[in-house]
């Protein structure tokens, strides 16, 4: 067995482009395609808010600001924007992490999102009542 291998998974060192691009032992498949999906899901995240810009700025009949709306519809897409952006990122961390035996890296897109959100959910009340 070559030095550094894993016996619990016979060994096998691979360094496969398509599992994230970095050498290491082959993690079990179950975290891999729990990874894929946790990368799937922000990918949703992100649809989810364009059409939550989409619907605010051309398809619900507000009787808001042109600025409140644009601000609302410009955030939600900001968002998606960030969320796109370092989804495939964090997916290619988390492989390499799983690759070298290494404790998985936090995230910061949980917060960025929730935030986010909140903010969005609070321009809405803003405007919904008070502009």
């Amino acid at each position: 067995m070559a030095a550094g291998s894993d016996p619990s998974t016979g060994g096998v060192q691979t360094g496969d482009e398509r599992s994230g691009g970095s050498r290491g032992v082959e993690p079990d498949y179950r975290f891999t395609l729990a990874n894929e999906r946790t990368f799937l899901a922000w990918i949703r995240t992100a649809l989810a808010l364009i059409a939550g810009a989409v619907a605010v700025l051309h398809l619900v009949p507000l009787d808001w600001h042109a600025g409140v709306q644009l601000a609302i519809g410009l955030a939600l897409t900001g968002l998606a924007i960030v969320i796109t952006v370092y989804a495939p990122l964090r997916w290619l961390s988390v492989q390499k992490a799983m690759r070298r035996g290494r404790p998985l890296p936090m995230s910061a897109l949980p917060v960025i999102t929730a935030v986010g959100v909140a903010l969005v959910c609070g321009v809405v009340l803003i405007g919904s009542y008070w502009l």
